[in-house]
Parts: C-alpha cells; sequence; structure tokens
C-alpha cells in the first residue's frame, strides 16, 4: 500500500510539474471559457433577467467544451515519447498511474473552472442563492468529465486527427451531467431543493471513480497493442 501511495504521488507530481512548465497551454481553456460566457451578454441581451435564466446552462456548457479543450493533451505527449508504453509495461497498477494523471488534469483544470464560475455567474447575474449549488455542481460534475474523458483520449491517443473522434465519444457521455447539473443551478435560483441532483452527480461521480481508470487502463493498452 505505501509503494502504490507512493508511486501515485510520484506521477501526480511529475505531470503537475510538467503542467507547471507550459503554463501558456494551461491558461488556453480557463480563457476560452472567460470568453465563452463574457460574450453571452453581448450576443443575446444585457437585460438581467434574461442573463440570469440561461446562466446555469451557459456556464455548464463553457466548462464542458473547456474541459474537452484540454482532454487531448491528456496522453499525447506520454505517448509521443514513449513514456505512455513505458507505463503499460512496468509492475506498477497501470489504472493507479492513469488515475495520477486525470487527478493532475483536474487540478490544473477543473479546479481552476470552479475558482472561476462564481465570478462569471455575477456577471451573468446568477442569484446569490444558486452560487454555492453552481459550486457544489461544478465541484462534483467536472472530475466526472476528466474521468470520462480520459477513456475517449486513451481510445484515441495513437491516431493523427482524434480530436473529432474523442468529441463524438465523449459528448453523448456528458449529457447526463450536463442535464443534472444545470437544472440543479436552475432550481436553486428559483428556490427549490436541489438534494436529488446533487446525490445523482455523486452517485455518477463514484461511479466514474470506481471504473474510469480500469477502463482508461484498458484503452491504453488497446491504443498500444
Amino acid at each position: 500500500m505505501a509503494s502504490d501511495f507512493s508511486t501515485f504521488y510520484i506521477f501526480l507530481k511529475r505531470d503537475l510539474t510538467l503542467a507547471y512548465r507550459h503554463r501558456s497551454e494551461l491558461a488556453n481553456p480557463l480563457l476560452f471559457f472567460v470568453i465563452v460566457i463574457s460574450l453571452f451578454p453581448l450576443g443575446i441581451s444585457p437585460e438581467s433577467k434574461v442573463l440570469q435564466g440561461i446562466a446555469p446552462g451557459v456556464i455548464w456548457v463553457a466548462a464542458l467544451l473547456a474541459a474537452m479543450l484540454s482532454l487531448d493533451s491528456l496522453f499525447r505527449s506520454d505517448f509521443e515519447d514513449g513514456s505512455l508504453e513505458q507505463m503499460a509495461l512496468s509492475s506498477r497498477s497501470l489504472s493507479l498511474l492513469v488515475l495520477a494523471k486525470v487527478l493532475a488534469h483536474w487540478l490544473v483544470t477543473g479546479l481552476p473552472l470552479i475558482l472561476l464560475a462564481p465570478f462569471l455567474g455575477v456577471l451573468l447575474f446568477l442569484p446569490e442563492s444558486a452560487m454555492w449549488t453552481l459550486i457544489a455542481t461544478l465541484a462534483l460534475g467536472t472530475p466526472i468529465l476528466s474521468l470520462v474523458g480520459a477513456i475517449g483520449v486513451a481510445l484515441t491517443v495513437g491516431l493523427r486527427r482524434g480530436g473529432v473522434l474523442l468529441s463524438l465519444l465523449v459528448l453523448p457521455l456528458y449529457i447526463p451531467v450536463l442535464i443534472f447539473a444545470a437544472g440543479a443551478v436552475n432550481e436553486a435560483a428559483r428556490g427549490f431543493p436541489v438534494a436529488g441532483q446533487l446525490y445523482f452527480l455523486g452517485a455518477l461521480l463514484s461511479l466514474s471513480l470506481t471504473l474510469s481508470p480500469f477502463a482508461t487502463a484498458a484503452a491504453v493498452r488497446i491504443s498500444l497493442s
């Protein structure tokens, strides 16, 4: 157990260090997230009632697309320099190493989205009563986006133009997260309870956390074979 935890920590630290060295690439999804949301008041209407009604869906769609934008780099550099093959051939559990990479990806992409979202919610006149629900849905939902997206990335990492195929594979699986997360924020803005939606997102997160590392490890082996 101690050895497995040490390996997990080493790979997590490695990926975070590599991400820090390429800070300009990390900024792209965040800038995309901010720009997309900022364009809606200009393109639709600056009226507070209109923006308040579309705010949950806009924020969540932008977060989903920003997560998609950063997914392709999850295994790409490791595949190109041969590190991914060495991970698959090592004596350590590949699913554990994959989980470390997914956690690093979430820390550098999903966590900043959670921190930025309340400020953009203010821009779209999202009620204060819905802010904590927005943060809760993003905290539960963005890890699901990274975990499920990792499966698609692992399947398409060996393809030259796998971006379109990745979108076709992953986006349908994101729909339940989008529906329940945006629905929870909408209900919170109206003053209704949202425990059911949050419980469903928690169940999806538990399921993804349990199954995704094994599915991603299997997909990596398929891509390398």
